[in-house]
């Protein structure tokens, strides 16, 4: 089986990223962005998708986390863009619900090249410090626009935002896992228009 990997870096006046991404992982991860909470997000992806992956990212966060999380989020879907070629024999799709205690979220991607995000989370949700849930959507529109792809994340209910997030991030790595992966049945683009 082949291995696919791909590196992708953004250098701005606000940030500086580079990434390195294995999609036939074990869940290895070095994760330095200097937010500690988003470092622990983008663990769980990692390790519930079995995704290899080196995130280095410096930014303002003297200013605030916006700038930082977007470009990882931009870096990230360029990545995995290239990781994924042509697409050729892969299911495509993927889908995943994951609880985290309160928690319960839904996660479906279509890996088509048609990039859209919707993201519906609960209107309340209690948090120990600011919320991070629209940093959170800001992170999954850069990567599902640079990616190409159609994610749509809902979360059923939750009152703890920290396991919100937890059942986002859980999900999307167990979504996207089964939406990279080969299907020996798929022998082209799977599409009846036969390309994406």
């Amino acid at each position: 089986m082949m291995e696919r990997t791909a590196e992708a870096d953004r250098k701005t006046k606000e940030t500086t990223v580079r990434i390195v991404l294995k999609l036939e992982g074990t869940g290895k991860h070095e994760i330095g962005t200097g937010i500690p909470f988003f470092d622990h997000m983008m663990t769980l992806f990692c390790v519930h998708g079995f995704f290899d992956l080196s995130v280095d990212a410096k930014g303002d966060i003297d200013v605030d986390y916006h700038h930082t999380i977007e470009d990882v989020g931009l870096v990230l879907g360029d990545a995995f863009d290239r990781a994924l070629g042509d697409r050729k024999g892969i299911q495509r799709f993927g889908y995943a619900v994951t609880p985290m205690d309160d928690a319960l979220t839904a996660v479906a991607v279509d890996l088509s090249k048609r990039p859209f995000l919707v993201y519906n989370i609960p209107d309340r949700a209690n948090s120990d410090g600011p919320s991070f849930l629209p940093l959170t959507k800001e992170f999954l529109r850069a990567f599902s626009n640079r990616c190409g792809m159609n994610l749509h994340v809902n979360v059923f209910y939750g009152d703890n935002e920290h396991h919100i997030n937890e059942s986002i991030f859980k999900a999307l790595g167990r979504a996207l896992e089964q939406a990279v992966s080969f299907d020996s049945r798929v022998k082209d683009i799977r599409s009846s228009k036969g390309i994406l």
